[in-house]
């Protein structure tokens, strides 16, 4: 198939076909013309490619885990879990930095609302103030 029809296939854009090939995630033949041509199996690798991607792996770490699918053996199973593993712990540190800065954002809105509320306050307090000195003055020019 052409590069128009594996990228509609997958539910990709062409562009992101040619990405994975440049990055030698995926591989074509070529025609007379210099067009490229995939097989059925390659819908399958670039739906795979995608669920990776959305795992948050990069492209290079993404190559790194195709030998154990292209070629399964026990070496390339343990390398590609050794490698996943790596992968889970910094994005569980990206998670832990996240939810600090989250935390600092939480304790800054604190304190806007509080000083929001202490302007409200005094707001409240002058314009009682004010409204009590009109009364008063009122009352003794009547």
């Amino acid at each position: 198939m052409r590069i128009g029809e594996l990228a509609a296939r997958a539910g990709v854009s062409v562009r992101s076909v040619r990405y994975y090939e440049e990055q030698g995630l995926l591989t074509s033949t070529r025609s007379a013309g210099g067009q490229r041509h995939y097989t059925d199996d390659e819908a399958e690798r670039v739906a795979f490619i995608q669920r990776l991607y959305a795992a948050g792996l990069s492209s290079r770490t993404i190559a790194e885990l195709l030998p154990c699918v292209d070629s399964p053996s026990e070496e390339t199973s343990d390398a590609a879990l050794t490698r996943m593993a790596q992968e889970r712990d910094r994005l569980s540190g990206h998670i832990a930095d996240l939810v600090r800065t989250r935390d600092a954002l939480d304790g800054l809105m604190a304190t806007a609302r509080a000083h929001r509320e202490s302007l409200r306050a005094a707001t409240a307090e002058a314009t009682g103030a004010a409204e009590t000195a009109a009364e008063a003055t009122s009352a003794t020019t009547c």
